[in-house]
Formats: C-alpha cells, sequence, structure tokens
C-alpha cells in the first residue's frame, strides 16, 4: 500500500499544539487592525483587510473553548480557506504564535478517543506525536457549522454592500 504524506503548520494556543494542512493556509500574517462588528459572536473580533477583500478575524482560542487571546509579539493570523457545500470562504484566525512546517505519514495521524461529548472534537481529526508531544489536526473544514458560516458570510455581505 502506497504511504501518502501531508504537510502541516503547525501553531499553539496557549500549551496545547494544532496543526493545520498547509493546503488550507493562504497566509501568515502580523497581527492587523480590525474593524468590529456589531452583535457578531464572542469569537468573531471583527473583520480586516486584505489587498481589499474584507476578512473576518476569529479568535481561535475562544473558538476552542479557552480564554481570549493577549496579544504578543508571536500573537499572528493566519488566513484560511475553508470549504463548505463546495463553498470556499476565507478565515483570519488568530493564534498565540506559529511554529514549524511538518510532513506527516497518514498511518502517524492516531484517531482522537471519544470520551463523552467534547466541543473540541467536532473539528478536530486526529492526533499526531511529534517526540513527546501531541499535536491536534485540526479540520479546516469543520472549524465552522453550517449556521455560524452563513452568519460569517451575511455579516461579510452587509459589510461589502456599504
Amino acid at each position: 500500500m502506497e504511504e501518502f504524506f501531508n504537510t502541516y503548520l503547525t501553531f499553539s494556543l496557549g500549551n496545547e499544539n494544532f496543526a493545520i494542512n498547509v493546503d488550507h493556509v493562504e497566509k501568515i500574517l502580523e497581527v492587523q487592525p480590525v474593524t468590529e462588528v456589531p452583535k457578531a459572536p464572542e469569537y468573531m473580533l471583527g473583520v480586516f483587510n486584505l489587498r481589499g477583500e474584507v476578512i473576518p478575524l476569529v479568535d481561535t482560542r475562544i473558538k476552542f473553548g479557552m480564554e481570549k487571546t493577549v496579544v504578543s509579539n508571536s500573537t499572528c493570523i493566519l488566513v484560511i480557506t475553508i470549504e463548505n457545500d463546495s463553498e470556499k470562504l476565507k478565515l483570519g484566525a488568530m493564534v498565540d504564535s506559529v511554529n514549524e512546517v511538518v510532513k506527516y505519514s497518514n498511518k502517524d495521524i492516531v484517531p482522537l478517543p471519544t470520551v463523552g461529548k467534547q466541543n473540541k472534537a467536532e473539528f478536530l481529526h486526529g492526533v499526531l506525536k511529534l517526540n513527546d508531544r501531541f499535536i491536534l489536526l485540526v479540520n479546516a473544514d469543520k472549524i465552522f457549522s453550517v449556521d455560524e458560516i452563513i452568519e460569517l458570510r451575511a455579516e461579510n455581505f452587509d459589510l461589502e454592500m456599504k
């Protein structure tokens, strides 16, 4: 059987390490000026301008059930592309730091153990063991539910119309 390798960008939120397939990552940016969106969900910090395009900015820590991000010198924004119902949406995901790009074989990915109902588990699709630490693999297309994507799209549409 042929072995498949995927390339991942690893990043940190607090003491936890995550990885996202590089196919989803368009850019890594410094923290940008953000325009707040009234009545947005708590995890949505607002929108920012990327070469004339309005991009929603999400506090990944809040989205993952952690405390709000405290911006530091290592804080950055991953501009990622997610697909939902064959439609693509760009968004900025604020992370504490970006670590490295790594290549893993699919056989190195261990499925997540199912322990009760974990809200994180729905958008994680496995665990990688790197030396003595674990890296949680983010399924970018499942970070947001269909309702959340509709909400993000509606907010972007409203802003672009003004």
